[in-house]
């Protein structure tokens, strides 16, 4: 329920907009994750200028978010708009026992397995990619692991993952949040990572396509923000370090995980890297001009398996915290004194 009551016409016309049988059948669609245009005309069997339109007419409301990825436009239930308490309150009041709501999810179903089939066709294809870095390095499970520990200290509210790729981030700590959203410029990618949500019953989190440069997003909106295997593909990192400081919350954190630095200039050629690693100190200044405070450093040496020219890849985890509310604890510190 609403931590507040809603304005009366807010209430009045986000009642008008759900208060319409296909609508609310979009509505409970939404509930079970984010669809498209074209999936939700499959689905419902109307045709797509019918449901462009009741679906601008629940955006309006505030009930649904719509937002595009290249040449798609994605709609889910509200989070972010003052309508979003009354979303939550008419999917609590759905029988989703009802017949013609099963019918619905079981097209949404049907839909969601050509979703998945198509984007594991694109992870087949480019496997090998993934597979030839990852022998270079400690097992994924020991990283996850590094991860999971780095980040235990405190309870996560919000969780951003910038270069969320296959989403596992979130899959990862998704039953430790309350919510959690990926970000990333693929949307090829983004079809992995949504099929590898739903597959794993995933409805707290959500992906969207993004540049990590220009975030989308409102300030002081997330508690943590993990960046895993990302920064040695770009560019500018300072300037992606800062945006990431931008949304987190004071005294929030940023976990940086990529690689310590290497010699493997093959991976520039072939993978198309841009950074070969980052050296602690470079790392830690780079944090401190976005306004964070390194908590912590960790390394995670390779596995050879004893395998001539595997294992050369020294993960590194590099924490740190918003310098906001340290700065607020030392002024309150020194007025008390």
């Amino acid at each position: 329920m609403p931590a507040s009551p809603l304005h009366f016409a807010l209430l009045l016309d986000g009642l008008k907009a759900a208060g319409e049988d296909t609508r609310l059948r979009l509505l409970a669609l939404m509930g079970e994750g984010e669809l498209t245009v074209s999936e939700l005309t499959e689905i419902m069997g109307q045709s797509q200028p019918r449901i462009s339109r009741h679906l601008k007419l629940l955006a309006e409301a505030g009930l649904v978010e719509r937002f595009r990825e290249a040449s798609w436009v994605f709609y889910r239930r509200a989070t972010d708009t003052a309508g979003a308490a009354l979303t939550a309150a008419l999917l609590d009041l759905m029988d989703l026992d009802d017949e013609v709501l099963l019918r619905d999810r079981e097209r949404l179903e049907a839909v969601r397995a050509t979703r998945a089939e198509q984007a594991q066709a694109y992870f087949r294809a480019h496997a090998h990619e993934w597979d030839a870095i990852r022998r270079l390095h400690a097992p994924d499970d020991e990283v996850e692991a590094a991860i999971a520990s780095a980040l235990s200290s405190a309870p996560i509210g919000s969780l951003l993952d910038l270069g969320t790729g296959t989403g596992r981030i979130l899959e990862l700590f998704a039953g430790q949040i309350e919510r959690g959203v990926g970000i990333d410029l693929s949307s090829d990618m983004l079809s992995v990572a949504r099929a590898n949500l739903e597959r794993a019953g995933v409805r707290n989190c959500s992906v969207r396509q993004g540049d990590i440069y220009n975030l989308a997003l409102p300030r002081d909106a997330f508690d943590v923000v993990v960046i895993h295997q990302v920064l040695h593909f770009l560019e500018d990192v300072p300037r992606a370090l800062k945006e990431a400081a931008r949304v987190l919350k004071p005294g929030g954190r940023v976990l940086v995980v990529d690689f310590d630095p290497h010699d493997l200039e093959f991976l520039r050629e072939q993978h198309a890297h841009r950074r070969l690693g980052f050296a602690p100190e470079i790392m830690e200044s780079w944090l401190s001009q976005a306004g964070l405070s390194l908590a912590s450093h960790r390394l995670l040496a390779p596995d050879t398996n004893g395998k001539p020219g595997e294992g050369r890849l020294t993960v590194s985890l590099w924490l740190a915290r918003d310098m906001r509310a340290e700065a607020v604890a030392d002024k309150t510190s020194k007025e008390v004194a």
